[in-house]
Order: structure tokens, then sequence, then C-alpha cells
């Protein structure tokens, strides 16, 4: 792997790059749109306490992507716990040194069995904090979790042979983490990016919603392709709440108030009609996001608090601002929500697992972080009285090869997720968990498994809950009619 540059700014670079990326795709329009997005960003604040309002509307409904950065290793978080599947994985010949110790994995009985016998990493019940108990395995068993077994990016469905022969069309730059993102996001990897899958699904359900003063798609962690839209624009809000400008601090002379004066000025220069149309514009569509920050923050910081703790993690933070969105719902208008959530770290080519306790290490950390904030995110929309309204589910770039290059794992392609919420049909796996053998059935080399369920299925299952007709599903997902399925059942 090449070293990092000290002098490169990511962030610098991902905002040029976005921009150039919108101007080619959907032109000028569609690059104001993504300036007002960033334009909401600011350095995070934690606000006030987490607000609660009165009871959602029956018809009101929020999806909730949490998208695992770098490619989440799913082959440690399920792992064979039969006598004889636990022996292969464990073997050198499947993970090795990153097997994880069969006395420590986390036993589950899905509902329906394919006469294998699986577990979950020991961190996806264990809040490492406090060592409660209260995490996703527990959620799995009350049947508020569901496993989606082998998700990936897939142009039509593709087996082994076809995919040695290469006689079916391929997403595009397979293992690469940025194409791999943009084309799980958008669940159209055979032509150019022009909007996500998030974005499709808000254009067309926005009519559910009386107010459009704050978008209904809203992300946690910035700029994504996934809540791309043509109509709806997506609004970012940092882990603490609604964005505020700062006005700067110094002496103030007798008698002025340079806060009221800076900020009248700032409201001036905004207002301004300049002879650039490109100037105009982002004056406009500043003033837009700075007036939708501070109503926002009014709504917000007028209510009363959860009960529900969340760690003080990033993500843990992020959960409980989309729980506190998700209560003020009503007061903004909203009866359908969009929400991007991200984590990142999991690009784990090395120190995946401590070294003679694999149970540790930087992948269990992330897995605990994951399950107490999306065990307490549950928690709070059961104390809203709304968890039957709100699904969360995970994405990530890929999965990871099921072999080992030392302590870590390299890029692959099919992966499982998970999906949470009281309208989940949990306690079970979905989908077809692959045959784990190095140059089996499901194996392109590595380890690296054949989704044997597409994006676009995972996708459309969602979309039909949230209240998507089967005759405006290729509206949200225009390939899904390559697919033989168009609702996996794990959510009714």
């Amino acid at each position: 792997m090449n070293a990092k540059n000290p002098r490169f700014d990511p962030n610098r670079r991902k905002f040029i790059g976005a921009c150039c990326a919108a101007v080619g795709a959907t032109g000028m329009l569609s690059t104001l749109a993504q300036l007002r997005m960033m334009g909401a960003v600011a350095s995070a604040d934690q606000g006030p306490t987490p607000p609660r309002a009165g009871a959602l509307p029956p018809d009101y409904k929020a999806l909730v992507c949490l998208f695992l950065a770098g490619g989440n290793d799913a082959n440690n978080m399920i792992v064979p716990f039969d006598t004889s599947g636990y022996a292969s994985y464990a073997s050198a010949a499947g993970r090795g040194a990153l097997a994880l110790p069969r006395a420590q994995v986390l036993g589950i009985q899905p509902r329906n069995s394919d006469g294998r016998e699986w577990a979950l990493h020991p961190s996806l019940n264990a809040d490492v904090a406090n060592a409660s108990t209260s995490g996703l395995k527990s959620l799995f068993d009350s049947g508020k979790m569901a496993i989606l077994a082998n998700v990936g990016t897939l142009v039509v469905p593709t087996s082994k042979s076809q995919y040695t022969a290469r006689s079916v069309p391929l997403p595009p730059q397979l293992f690469s983490h940025n194409d791999q993102q943009v084309e799980w996001q958008s669940s159209v990897p055979d032509k150019p990016f022009s909007t996500g899958w998030g974005g499709r699904l808000a254009d067309l359900t926005n009519a559910f919603n009386a107010s459009s003063s704050i978008s209904m798609a809203i992300s946690l962690n910035g700029q994504n392709s996934f809540q791309v839209g043509k109509n709806i624009v997506q609004f970012a809000v940092n882990p603490g709440g609604a964005i505020a400008l700062n006005s700067a601090s110094g002496a103030t002379p007798t008698g002025t108030n340079v806060a009221s004066l800076r900020t009248r000025a700032q409201n001036d220069l905004l207002a301004m009609q300049n002879g650039n149309l490109f100037e105009t514009a982002f004056g406009g569509i500043t003033s837009n996001a700075v007036s939708d920050s501070a109503m926002l923050s009014g709504i917000l910081s007028g209510n009363p608090p959860f009960g529900t703790t969340f760690s003080p993690s990033n993500l843990g933070q992020q959960l409980r601002t989309i729980a506190r969105l998700i209560a003020a719902a009503p007061q903004l208008g909203l009866k359908r929500q969009i929400f991007f959530a991200r984590v990142g770290g999991w690009d784990l080519h090395d120190q995946q697992v401590t070294a003679n306790n694999t149970a540790t290490g930087a992948h269990a950390n992330l897995f605990a972080d994951v399950s107490r904030n999306l065990a307490a995110f549950h928690n709070a929309t059961v104390e809203l009285g709304c968890s039957e309204q709100v699904t969360a589910f995970t994405a990530s770039d890929f999965g990871r090869t099921y072999n080992t290059n030392g302590d870590g794992s390299d890029h692959g392609w099919g992966s499982h997720h998970l999906i949470v919420g009281g309208a989940v049909n949990g306690g079970d796996i979905y989908g077809r968990m692959p045959t784990l053998a190095i140059s089996g059935p499901d194996d392109t080399g590595r380890g690296r498994w054949i989704p044997t369920t597409s994006v676009d299925e995972y996708a459309a299952t969602l979309a039909t809950w949230f209240g998507v007709s089967a005759s405006n599903l290729p509206v949200v997902l225009p390939n899904i009619g390559r697919f033989s399925s168009t609702n996996l059942g794990f959510i009714g």
C-alpha cells in the first residue's frame, strides 16, 4: 500500500471532485444542489439534549442507511458454528490467523435452516465500555434484526462459470473502493453515475410530505451518492445537530454588537445580485441553508430529552441525532425521511485482529461500536413509539477475502448485511450463505464470493416497505427486472 501524503487534504479533494463529477453528471443545477448540501456542513457541536416530539403519525416511515466504509469483513461477522463447518473455517485453508475462537462466538438459531449452524462475532452483543449484553445479537434473538446473506453489486445474476468465461456483464472496477461505493449507492452499476437509489426513492415519495422546508433526505456524514436525486437535495447536519454560523469573537466596542453587525453584513452579501450567475445562485443557496439550519436548530432545542443513552463515539452521535430528527418529524411536516450515516475504518488489510486473541482488535472494536449504537437507536425508536415505522440497514463497499494476508484481509465482493427495526421479520437469515471454500462454487479467487443476492433486490424490499408500488419500483431501481425477486421477505 502507498504511504499517505501528509500534505494531501482529502476533504478539499473530495469537495472539488464532487463538484466536477456533479457538473459532468447532471449539470450546473446539480452542482449547486451539491454546494447547498456541503454548505450546511460544519464542525461538530454536541448541541442540546436529544429532543422528543409528540406521537408520529401512523403513516410515517423512515429509512436509515448505515454505510460501513472500507469494506466489512462479514466472514467474521457470521461464522460457521457446527463442528465440521467451524473446523474448515478455522483451518489454514480457511480463515487461518483471522479465525475467531469457537468458545467465544455467539451461536444463533435462525428460524429457517440451510443445514448449517451459524454464530455471530462476540462483539455483536457486548458493550465493551460497560459489559452490557444488550446488542445486536439480542435484537436478532428477539426478532428485531434480520441477516441478509451474500449481497453485492450485480449487473445481472452471475454464476461462477459465467464469471470465469466473462459471458455476462460484470460491475465495472470490481474490488475498487470508490467505484463500488458509488455502484452500491446508485444500484445502477452498468451506467455512469447520475443519481442514487435513495435519491430516486426520495424523489418518488416526497409527495407524502406536507412540507419542503427541510429536505426529507438528511446526511449525518457529509456528501454521499446514495441520496443524490433529481428533485430532492440532500441536507447535511453534523452529529451534534443543526449547524449555526459562529460569529467571530473579540472585543466589542461600546454600544456596538459586533456579532449582529457581522450577521447583517453576511446576509447583505448573500442577498446581493451579482452579474455572475454562479455567484448569485451560490448566495441564494447559502441563505437557504442558513435559514433551514436556524429553523431546525430551534425545533430540536425546544423538545424534551430521550431516556436512551448513546455512546459518545461519532457513530453514536450520528444515530442519536437521527433519532432526534425522527422525533421532530411532525414539526417539520415530514411523513417520510431517508437518513445516511457512515462509519469508516473497515479497510483492514492488517491489524484486523489481535494476535493470539482474535476476538479483539480493530474489527472487534468496530463491531462493538455498531452493535451498541444500533441497539441504542432501536431502543430510542421504541421510546418514541415508532419502532415499527423506522428501519435501519447496513451497506458497505464490498466484503473481504476469506483467506488472510497475515493479520488482515483484502477486497472482496459479496457480503452479509443487517436490517434492524420493529417491522423487520427478524431472527432469520435471508438469501443464501455462500459455500465457504476457496475455489468452491461461489469463489472467484481467495474467497471473493459471487453475490447470490443483488443490491437491487435488497433495495427493492426496503423501497416496497417504504411505500413504493410494484409498478414504480423500476423508477427507483431501473435494473430490478433482471433479477428474480422484488421482495426478499425480511420486512413486512
